[in-house]
């Protein structure tokens, strides 16, 4: 079998030399592997490029949740399984996934998991494998991107920063023949149930099912959420609303910060979202 690592070396523990610890991994084994590093003026089609000249059997995205964005956009509408080796300062799909965080274990499941399907969500035509969202979480991943500090640290401090300057906001969007029109302090398009900080956002969602789920938090509640993060109490429906669907328009009164799998996207006044189902392959533990 030969596999791809796709190594983005701004993320997580820049101290470690990922290429020494995988090569010295795999000298117990006859699988073939190359390395791609991700270089700061990297592209997208540059990555494309290498992973298809490879014609490796699997790619493994050796990051965070925008190196698994990243690798998932080159093979999108393919077969071939990709792997994930836990990098990055949240790793919130590597959890959703129960993929191991300890590396070797990490490794290890790169040759021995199995290949899943499961559905993305297309969101302003990005790719969202996923969460994204609008509003105050959206704020806090664009103070964090800006802060020196990593990891949990430094989205506390990026959310105290975002909390100072909260607001509602005016949405309208459609599920079905119902037009919702409410205040909002977020709103969550939802491909996973939690966000990488372990806040369950999305206590009904699921990878392979038809629908993706819209989350509209009304208030500035994140009390609510932590609630539901610790026991298995519904939404209080006053504050936080669940909807599910395959395809979703959002507008608002005026521009608000957008993000998506943790990448700040800018701000936006119209959101359009749908299923790709089956739309890749990851590889999980065997059951």
């Amino acid at each position: 079998m030969k596999l791809l690592f796709i190594i983005n070396p701004g993320s997580g523990n820049d101290n470690l030399d990922y290429k020494t610890v995988i090569a010295d991994f795999f000298k117990s084994y006859d699988h073939l592997f190359e390395f791609y590093e991700l270089q700061e003026d990297f592209s997208s089609a540059q990555v494309k490029t290498v992973i298809d000249s490879s014609k490796a059997d699997r790619v493994i995205a050796v990051g965070g949740d925008g190196t698994l964005k990243l690798v998932a956009n080159a093979l999108k509408g393919t077969k071939t399984p990709i792997g994930i080796i836990p990098a990055g300062s949240a790793n919130g799909m590597a959890k959703e996934l129960g993929i191991p965080l300890q590396l070797n274990e990490a490794l290890e499941l790169t040759i021995t998991g199995l290949p899943k399907e499961i559905h993305v969500i297309s969101v302003n035509d990005e790719l969202c494998i996923h969460l994204s969202d609008i509003g105050f979480n959206a704020y806090i991943v664009k103070k964090f991107d800006n802060l020196p500090q990593r990891g949990m640290w430094g989205y506390a401090k990026a959310a105290c920063q975002a909390l100072l300057s909260r607001y509602l906001m005016d949405v309208e969007f459609n599920i079905g023949e119902e037009i919702i029109r409410s205040k909002a302090a977020m709103v969550v398009i939802a491909n996973a149930t939690s966000y990488g900080t372990g806040v369950k956002i999305n206590p009904e969602g699921k990878l392979d099912d038809d629908v993706f789920e819209i989350i509209l938090i009304k208030k500035y509640s994140f009390l609510e959420i932590f609630k539901i993060r610790f026991t298995n109490q519904p939404f209080n429906p006053k504050k936080i609303e669940l909807f599910h669907t395959k395809n979703l328009q959002i507008k608002t009164r005026h521009k608000v910060h957008f993000q998506v799998d943790g990448e700040y996207i800018g701000k936006v006044n119209a959101v359009e979202a749908h299923l790709l189902p089956a739309a890749i392959t990851v590889l999980v533990r065997p059951v």
